[in-house]
């Protein structure tokens, strides 16, 4: 795989929708909503080689914001959509930089299935993007995804503090030769006087091997620590790092977000 067909597959990849999850496996109550209103800017000055050690061989630089809103449509049933935008900067090490940019909306649903020893949920979403495809101009038909995801969520108690750990294992079905993917994150968070909260996340991407060139085999491991404050009973700010401590044939990113929680 060539770094130039390396860069594609990121830049096609993050076009097509390279977000944080913010839903867990509990449910909203019936007629009850929420939204996380996400704002991301991230860079990466190397990538992750087939070899999985880092080199330094791009120049990249993204923007990303994130609309999701989640409604109860009953207490065992959430309906969610999630409308984003991304615009990116990509330069590989020698070469001319690559512009792109995107918008992309997944709605689904997510289904509580037990909900005495934690939260078990069953998701299932599809999301689309707009026309376009850095490989071959000539295709211009959009981007399409479907996922199945399950989750898992617990609360707990640490010196009297309330806390919750999350886990989700999900899998994509991707088109336009685009390889599908397995997915596993996983949140722990913990609120420390009832108003902060202090979360560790991670995200991982890994993908088969039913590709198409230019894509490949690729893996993407990130890990993001957050500070979320409740402003008032329906308004919360999170502000968070992320960065990417180990992949294959992916950009070794690091980033900042602001994330506007509201609920009724």
């Amino acid at each position: 795989m060539t770094l130039r067909s390396v860069i594609a597959a990121v830049l096609f990849g993050v076009l097509l929708g390279d977000g944080q999850s913010f839903a867990g496996a509990w449910t909203l109550k019936k007629h009850h909503w929420q939204t996380f209103n996400a704002t991301t800017f991230s860079s990466a000055g190397t990538m992750f080689a087939s070899h999985a050690r880092a080199q330094r061989a791009v120049k990249f630089r993204k923007f990303l914001v994130q609309n999701a809103l989640e409604y109860g449509l009953s207490d065992k049933v959430t309906l969610f959509a999630t409308p984003a935008y991304v615009s990116v900067i990509s330069q590989p090490l020698p070469g001319k930089a690559t512009k792109a940019s995107g918008s992309s909306l997944e709605v689904g649903a997510r289904i509580l299935l037990l909900g005495r020893a934690g939260k078990l949920s069953l998701q299932s979403s599809y999301k689309a993007a707009g026309p376009f495809d850095l490989s071959d101009s000539s295709n211009q038909s959009p981007a399409r995804q479907i996922e199945v995801r399950l989750l898992y969520g617990t609360s707990f108690k640490l010196g009297g503090d309330d806390g919750f750990f999350d886990a989700q294992a999900a899998q994509r079905w991707l088109s336009r030769d685009r390889p599908d993917e397995t997915v596993l994150d996983l949140t722990a968070g913990l609120w420390l006087r009832k108003n902060t909260l202090v979360m560790a996340q991670s995200f991982n991407v890994i993908s088969s091997g039913n590709a198409r060139p230019p894509f490949s085999y690729y893996r993407s491991h990130k890990v993001e620590l957050s500070l979320v404050e409740r402003i008032s009973r329906h308004w919360s700010l999170q502000l968070g790092g992320y960065l990417s401590p180990a992949g294959q044939n992916a950009l070794v990113e690091k980033g900042l977000s602001i994330v506007l929680w509201t609920q009724d």
